[in-house]
């Protein structure tokens, strides 16, 4: 499981999101990056933290931020996850779990009695350097962007 921590350098990504564009670290330098680890598009969750940073959009890009999504659904599901509640950030498709392993989200839950590998919600903040600047592994989904704009 995780191993970065505050101060580190971020791990160099390459990801694409629900439409075939490509993601890198390098496309964001000079900027805020909020990047965030979801379970699975459209499930409820997911929807509560994704709808709650859709809905403080604006508020992130006047304080220099971009948002990017990232799970392991395909390109299509984010597509549709996009699209049905106007997302207005990218969403990476990691199938591959190259993003998601790079990070390290990626490792055993459980779930109602249920032990499975999977993604543990968890959000990075990373400033304009290439620096990890905040790790954030409690989301409360519904009042995440008050947990990033403090």
């Amino acid at each position: 499981m995780m191993t970065l921590k505050i101060g580190d350098k971020a791990p160099e990504f390459k990801g694409t999101d629900e439409k075939g564009n490509i993601h890198t670290l390098k496309d964001y330098k000079g900027k805020k990056l909020v990047i965030f680890f979801y379970p699975k598009a459209s499930t409820p969750g997911c929807t509560a933290e994704a709808c709650d940073l859709r809905d403080n959009f604006e508020r992130f890009k006047a304080q220099n931020y971009e948002l990017l999504g990232v799970s392991a659904d395909s390109a299509l599901r984010q597509q549709k996850f996009k699209e049905k509640y106007e997302l207005p950030f990218p969403l990476i498709a990691d199938e591959a779990k190259e993003v998601i392993t790079a990070f390290g989200v990626w490792g055993p839950k459980k779930f109602m009695g249920k032990e499975f590998d999977g993604i543990h919600r968890t959000t990075f903040v990373i400033d304009e350097k290439g620096y990890i600047e905040d790790i954030i592994t409690k989301v409360k989904t519904k009042e995440h962007s008050s947990q990033l704009l403090k």
